[in-house]
């Protein structure tokens, strides 16, 4: 799988900075970066920031996992941060060219080695949960390690769901997860009661009442009171909207709130949201800040060749004389184009005055293009690996002995009904993205209205070209044990067609 994906463990040590460089040595692998390293003596908690390619990231974590186990005791940790492992939770974000899917893969793999190789019991959270009561990570960490040492080996609600019931006697346990970017965001009060804090953090997080994306308790940090959140969609609820809140909640408590701080790394757009919140400039877009209009005229790159130098390279694939990329990925890319459309013409009227009774509606849109446009910019690869993996099981089929043919036949037609799924689901998304630029019309500026007739007319093309991908694959597939895939297909093929334009 090909694609930039996110880490960010969460390791409980944040006083010994010789512990924390070990494992960070242990983590040094080629094409795997560190972007951010945060240790906090108070919290006693270490929070890395590492981005890469899948196999050599898991590599990575694996071996940073198995340091921290060696290092840290949970018998003698104490910190103001909830913890129940010495590598306590490590979260997979899809950055560019994976799913949140692949991301639950990952995880899932990793869980699976992490107890192989070092006796750690596993628990998977947010997308990987295995249960729906563990998606919340507070759920699984409720009690921390000395509550949970005696209960996993007690209750069926506190087994792991990878390895023994037993917490590993120094390292504790491992909670690992598949995610959306979040931002780590505290806010420090002026006041040494941590009680207003707790009352702060009931009022702002969503499970109690509060704003949505919103996760918050209240803690002490060096000696001042925290209102300690994970803001798990900032278009949602962006950081000004919360800060905003938690300053008006500590007024009610006679208490100013001091300060603010980011932990890790934030989207550049959740700052620029600030930034317009604050500011309240009039028709303010992104576009207006320079260094964006110089990645748009320059494509990130040079001034030569413009914003022909970002598609160009696609292009000239297409136009090689080679089976791939083909039609399959270039409807995932049309339909990827048209998700990014729709998002921009989204994204410069939530928050304008003539449209905020439709931020909301905007922002839950938002979310969903912009999951819809990772999930297709996957897709471009997935398509071609589809299509080569016919052309290998054609050859392995024509290279068989007279034994093996049944065999080869049966991975044959699992080939085919691989290269026509992905283009099946590359059109139901170019389907749903159809629906979501009509819902848009009536809440978007006016002005903007071509860029959403493109949009469309680009995710309908990309609808019949996927289709069309779906059906030539079908056709080797009309006979026998295929039979009801084909009718099943058939019918999804059917329904989509029968759409409203």
């Amino acid at each position: 799988m090909a694609g930039l994906i996110e880490c960010v463990p969460n390791f409980s040590e944040g006083r010994e900075k010789s512990r924390v460089d070990a494992i960070v040595k242990a983590m040094t692998r080629d094409g795997v970066y560190l972007l951010d390293c945060e240790m906090d003596a108070d919290h006693n908690r270490s929070v890395l920031t590492l981005v890469g390619e899948r196999e050599p990231l898991l590599a990575a974590v694996l071996a940073g996992i198995g340091k921290a186990t060696e290092l840290i005791d949970l018998n003698v940790h104490k910190g103001a941060h909830p913890r129940l492992g010495a590598t306590d939770v490590v979260p997979f974000i899809p950055i560019e060219g994976v799913t949140l899917d692949d991301c639950v893969q990952m995880a899932r793999q990793l869980g699976q080695q992490v107890w192989e190789r070092y006796r750690l019991p596993v628990y998977f959270y947010e997308a990987a949960a295995a249960v729906p009561e563990r998606v919340n990570l507070e759920n699984i960490r409720r009690g921390q390690f000395e509550i949970i040492r005696d209960e996993i080996e007690t209750l069926e609600s506190r087994r792991p769901d990878v390895g023994d019931p037993h917490l590993h006697p120094t390292a504790g346990a491992v909670v690992i997860g598949a995610r959306k970017f979040l931002v780590a965001y505290n806010v420090y009060l002026q006041t040494k009661d941590v009680e207003i804090a707790k009352k702060i953090a009931k009022a702002v997080r969503f499970s109690s009442g509060g704003f949505r994306a919103v996760k918050a308790m209240g803690v002490e940090v060096r000696g001042q009171a925290q209102v300690s959140m994970n803001l798990t969609d900032t278009d949602l609820t962006p950081i000004a909207r919360v800060f905003e809140f938690v300053k008006r909640e500590a007024a009610r408590y006679g208490v100013l709130a001091q300060s603010s701080e980011i932990v890790g790394l934030v989207p550049k757009r959740a700052i620029e949201s600030a930034a317009e919140w604050f500011l309240q400039v009039e028709n303010f877009d992104t576009s207006l800040i320079l260094e964006n209009r110089l990645v748009s005229v320059m494509g990130g790159k040079t001034a030569v060749g413009g914003l022909r130098a970002g598609v160009e390279p696609f292009i000239e694939q297409l136009a090689a004389p080679t089976a791939v990329p083909g039609g399959g990925s270039a409807s995932a890319a049309v339909a990827a184009m048209a998700a990014g459309l729709a998002a921009m013409v989204a994204g410069m009227s939530r928050g304008k005055k003539a449209y905020t009774r439709f931020d909301a509606q905007l922002s839950e849109a938002l979310a969903r293009l912009d999951a819809l446009r990772e999930e297709l910019k996957a897709a471009i690869d997935k398509d071609a690996a589809s299509y080569e993996a016919v052309v290998l099981a054609y050859k392995a089929q024509k290279n068989a002995e007279a034994a093996q043919a049944q065999a080869t036949a049966l991975n044959v037609a699992a080939a085919l009904r691989g290269a026509a799924s992905v283009p099946l689901r590359v059109a139901e998304c170019a389907a749903e993205l159809n629906g979501l630029v009509t819902a848009l019309r009536p809440m978007t500026n006016p002005r903007m209205s071509s860029d959403l007739t493109v949009a469309a007319a680009l995710a309908r093309a990309a609808m019949e070209g996927a289709l069309a991908n779906v059906e030539i694959n079908l056709e080797s597939l009309e006979s026998g044990a295929d039979a009801e895939f084909v009718a099943q297909t058939g019918t999804k093929i059917a329904k989509l067609r029968n759409l409203p334009n």
